[in-house]
């Protein structure tokens, strides 16, 4: 091969192509801004206050709605322990002890045997016929028993003189609990 071949079979090295140039140039100004959209801006700022009011409003009216019901809570308590109370009184005026205490203050008495009446004669037919019968059953007497649930000073005593029933002292209601728990008071 001649030295021409070898030539013409090697690839020529081409001339270096330049990197192209970045284009710098100084800032002489500032570049023109777009003006914002004053109305969006505002319709947010309305929208973030109105929220916050909204919150602020629930916020309150729950709270007190919260102070109304603890004092409803409160108030109920107290009905409730008063309701309890009366019916405890009612159950103890309603007994049978209380009822004969007061039916023999009022000058009732105990019934003997029954007596009846014949309407073809007026003739009254039974063993306790007469008026001057009297009972020997005293409700305040000796053999009563006391019973805790009476209140003693709003009953009249059946007999003054012998065996008059002792007066106790009224039950009271326990303090109302306004501010919680009650604790001791200590220095």
């Amino acid at each position: 091969m001649s030295l021409n071949a070898v030539r013409a079979s090697q690839p020529r090295p081409e001339a270096p192509t330049p990197a192209p140039r970045r284009r710098l140039q100084p800032v002489t100004g500032t570049a023109p801004r777009r003006r914002p959209k004053l109305v969006y801006a505002l319709v947010a700022l309305g929208g973030a206050m109105a929220i916050g009011a909204a919150q602020i409003g629930l916020s309150l009216a729950i709270t007190q709605d919260s102070f109304t019901l603890a004092g409803l809570s409160s108030q109920q308590h107290e009905l409730t322990l008063h309701t309890q109370a009366l019916q405890e009184e009612l159950t103890g005026l309603s007994s049978p002890q209380a009822l004969a205490t007061s039916a023999a203050a009022l000058g009732m008495v105990v019934a003997g045997s029954p007596s009846y009446l014949r309407l073809s004669d007026g003739a009254v037919l039974g063993v306790g016929a007469g008026a001057g019968w009297t009972s020997t059953v005293n409700p305040s007497g000796a053999g009563a028993v006391s019973n805790s649930l009476l209140n003693h000073s709003g009953l009249p005593a059946a007999d003054e003189g012998e065996g008059a029933a002792t007066e106790q002292p009224a039950q009271e209601l326990p303090p109302a609990i306004t501010d919680g728990l009650p604790s001791p008071t200590t220095r």
